[in-house]
């Protein structure tokens, strides 16, 4: 298991530094000093816990094999396999949400019978399952939410009402988790099977948030039984072509208690993404 050592810098005149070859902490006081060594990794996360730099002690190789047979299984028809159990440990997630709160489950789905030449191509044919589900999947769900709020379909960028973007807001919290785990067990971010490379996008992540997608639905339903229009504010955006429109989001307090709810609720259910043995516990809701 992999030594984490979390270090917060909250206040003005707080800093990490370099010295003597090794990092420096000190608070804003500066008579409080701690050390630690370089030989280490280091993840510089924002105070909302967006992944933003990853400083890679170059000596460490230990992992390479790791990601060479990541970049192997592109190739070698392994990530067809597992871009396979991607989709169907998501509907399976659905399933789970969609039963709790006693609505229809998904229709069966024949996912390991599919075929492809390869990864490339194999992926349209699972995007189209996936998409057809999730599609009847927030229709039913929404049903979930209060009336007053509730949306008409999902819209993922730029949407306009509020319980889509909270959507968002609580799926980028979700993205980040997994950026980090996924740094942490030494993989490539950039590289995913569901997903595919595209510059900038890290489709590894994309593919592992999917499996944990309905935790946040399930989680967001809950939060926003309490919810009215008064919790929301409205922004005012540039989109294409110089237009202006408005925006939804919550206020800043409501942002702020959905985001420590978001993390207390990792705590239970997302201490580590370890699906060998344990994916049928971490997906319940």
């Amino acid at each position: 298991m992999v030594k984490v050592e979390k270090i917060m810098l909250n206040g003005h005149g707080e800093y990490l530094g370099i010295q003597e070859g090794k990092f420096i902490v000190r608070n804003n006081n500066r008579n409080t000093r701690v050390e630690y060594p370089m030989r280490i990794d280091c993840l510089i996360l924002t105070q909302k816990g967006k992944p933003i730099a990853y400083l890679r002690y170059l000596d460490d190789d230990s992992h390479v094999s790791t990601r060479i047979s990541q970049y192997q299984s592109l190739e070698n028809g392994k990530g067809i396999e597992i871009a396979k159990e991607i989709v169907k440990a998501k509907l399976e997630g659905q399933n789970l949400l969609l039963k709790k709160h006693g609505l229809e489950p998904h229709e069966p789905f024949d996912i390991d019978s599919l075929e492809g030449k390869n990864l490339c191509t194999f992926r349209r044919k699972l995007i189209g399952i996936e998409g057809r589900h999730t599609k009847e999947y927030f229709s039913k769900i929404f049903e979930l939410f209060p009336k007053k709020l509730r949306p008409t379909r999902r819209k993922c960028q730029h949407a306009y009402d509020g319980i889509n973007n909270t959507l968002n807001l609580a799926y980028s919290i979700l993205k980040w988790k997994c950026h980090v785990a996924i740094l942490k067990g030494k993989l490539e971010p950039f590289l995913g099977y569901v997903h595919s490379e595209q510059f900038g996008k890290p489709s590894l992540v994309c593919d592992l948030q999917e499996l944990f997608r309905h935790l946040i639905d399930d989680y967001v339903i809950g939060f926003s039984q309490t919810l009215g229009k008064k919790d929301f504010i409205k922004r005012t955006e540039p989109i294409s072509n110089n237009k202006l429109e408005k925006r939804e989001y919550l206020d800043k307090t409501k942002t702020n208690e959905l985001i420590k709810g978001l993390y207390d609720y990792f705590e239970k259910k997302l201490k580590y993404l370890e699906l060998n043995g344990e994916r049928n516990r971490l997906l319940k809701p």
